[in-house]
């Protein structure tokens, strides 16, 4: 948590009230029993009606002032932990997002939203309750303590004793909390996981009749996850009745000796009455602790993996080179690329050079290695072995954000956002007027799907749900048009559309982006036959490169990819 503290900056005025206030309040309650045995030992002793309702006029002042008090304390703590929490969901957001996709595929998606939203919250309710309760408890605790012993040292001694051992069930509560609750949060991640896939691949559970499947599996999942739960509550629940059986048993032997001392004179019985407030106030503040504690618990479970990824270093660092190249030329040299965790490499030292404004096609079987080289490209990962090299620079010196203006990329999964068309379009340019829009969606053949949709202010449904698969790829083109890239990246992106449709969209993208250096990759011979250049990998490796002619003479892969795509006719065309 005290890694964390960087995030109350600004916030010094409520994180000296909160407590300050929180302590005004605990100071009157201190003097509530003193004011008490005063009722006992001078009012009802003696039969004085006027200092017994002098002492009533006082208990009111008391409870008003510290009901105002009160509520102040409360309302610049939940300032406090509003604005706690807004400032580390911002910065945590931030860092996500400068992750790189590796860091996320090893991370995992899950965890990082469980981190962003369920354990963020739990950290701020706890940076809440603690400035609430952090002066308040041990002040109220420790004053009765001292309180007591002022009164009497003998039962100074019995509060000292109870004080001491509920701290140690405190401790022993507390250590045992943290460890359960850690594991309480990696079954949400799990959790959270199945959630996301079931309800992305739902239409593909349906047709399967996977339904009652998953939902076992999800109550098994969900069962774990509830036992966690139990464990942890199993343990937080002995706080409480621990906590009462401790004071309880304190309040017992306040009485015995009580009673022994005021036999004794040692004692009056104004006094007695007052331990006796001051043990039952203890167990109050007692039990706030105990609640403080569970809470922290949590946050202080939650704040360890919110610092793992405060912690984690990027895998790529960004370059610095923001120096606009037009035209921009591509080229790979001797690249290898392995995944994390891979046993083999997705790609095999591949090398190839592609001109400015230039159409480069990219073939090869599932698995291949097209898409990969297609990330290395827009660099969403670092190439373990030879050089990317965008505009002659090595992707690695570039700003990110300089390359991603330079390169546009729609890949074989086009994501549309839950607004309009118009809104989904601008993410490519921000500014884009509605005649930029119109052109960029006439180019991409997407004039009918914004017609059907009323336009270019229809309605897109978040992941794009009431669009088709061929719909979302051309929108998706047409935002990536959007920003004039000097080199398009179009990973199967057309995999959805019909012949006709691709044909005359690759028509307009070659009379529309002269200049702009293409890399269309497909599986479909007909989309990149044309090319100025073919590439066809292989299991990670470049097994040929040419045009269509001279793959067809010189390279046996292309040609049964032909042989199983085009007609005896076509291929010899």
């Amino acid at each position: 948590m005290l890694k964390l503290i960087r995030y109350l900056s600004g916030y010094g005025r409520e994180c000296i009230l909160a407590p300050l206030f929180k302590l005004l309040e605990a100071a009157f309650q201190l003097l509530v029993p003193f004011v008490m045995a005063s009722v006992v030992d001078d009012g009802i002793a003696r039969g004085d009606r006027a200092h017994i309702m002098t002492c009533a006029a006082v208990f009111v002042v008391m409870g008003v002032v510290g009901w105002v008090c009160a509520a102040y304390a409360q309302y610049f703590s939940a300032k406090l932990g509003a604005g706690f929490g807004t400032a580390l969901r911002d910065d945590l957001f931030r860092r996500v997002m400068a992750l790189s996709r590796a860091d996320v595929d090893e991370l995992g998606s899950s965890t990082l939203v469980t981190r962003l939203t369920n354990d963020s919250n739990q950290i701020q309710d706890g940076v809440n309750l603690f400035f609430r309760l952090v002066l308040r408890c041990p002040i109220a605790v420790f004053g009765a303590l001292a309180a007591a012993i002022y009164v009497d040292g003998y039962e100074g001694a019995v509060f000292a004793l109870v004080v001491a051992l509920v701290l140690l069930l405190v401790w022993l509560v507390m250590r045992a909390a943290v460890m359960r609750y850690r594991l309480v949060q990696r079954r949400l991640d799990g959790i959270l996981l199945r959630v996301s896939e079931q309800l992305e691949g739902v239409r593909v559970l349906r047709a399967f009749g996977r339904e009652q499947a998953e939902c076992r599996e999800f109550d098994a999942a969900a069962e774990e996850l509830r036992g966690e739960q139990v464990g942890v509550g199993d343990v937080s629940a002995l706080m409480n009745p621990l906590t009462y059986a401790a004071v309880n048993l304190g309040l017992v032997a306040v009485l015995a000796v009580g009673g022994v001392r005021v036999d004794a004179g040692g004692l009056t019985q104004g006094q007695v009455v007052a331990l006796v407030n001051y043990m039952s106030q203890m167990l109050v503040e007692l039990l706030k602790l105990a609640n403080l504690v569970i809470v922290l618990s949590k946050a202080e479970a939650c704040a360890r993996r919110v610092n793992e990824v405060f912690a984690r270093r990027p895998a790529m660092q960004d370059g610095t080179a923001v120096d606009a190249v037009a035209p921009a030329s591509l080229e790979f040299r001797d690249v290898s690329f392995t995944y994390p965790g891979a046993s083999a490499p997705a790609l095999s030292n591949v090398s190839f050079g592609v001109n400015p404004g230039e159409v480069v096609g990219v073939i090869g079987g599932t698995g291949s290695g097209k898409s990969t080289l297609a990330a290395l490209a827009m660099r969403f990962y670092d190439a373990t072995g030879g050089e990317v090299l965008v505009g002659g620079r090595d992707v690695r010196e570039w700003r990110l954000s300089s390359l991603h203006e330079l390169a546009a990329i729609v890949d074989q999964r086009p994501r549309l956002f839950a607004g309009t068309v118009a809104s989904n379009l601008r993410l490519g340019a921000e500014g884009a007027s509605e005649d930029q829009l119109s052109r960029a969606v006439a180019t991409a053949q997407a004039a009918d799907v914004v017609e059907a949709k009323g336009g270019l202010y229809g309605e897109v449904e978040q992941l794009g749900r009431n669009l088709s698969g061929g719909q979302r790829q051309r929108l998706s083109i047409a935002r990536a048009l959007l920003r004039r890239p000097r080199i398009l990246i179009l990973d199967d992106a057309s995999s959805a559309l019909d012949l006709a449709t691709d044909a005359r969209l690759r028509h307009a993208l070659r009379e529309d982006l002269a200049g702009t250096t293409q890399v269309v990759i497909s599986q479909r011979v007909s989309a990149i036959r044309h090319a100025d250049l073919i590439l066809v990998l292989d299991g990670g490796r470049l097994v040929g490169t040419g045009t269509h002619e001279q793959l067809l003479k010189s390279c046996e892969v292309y040609r049964e990819i032909c042989d199983s795509q085009l007609e005896r006719g076509e291929v010899a065309a």
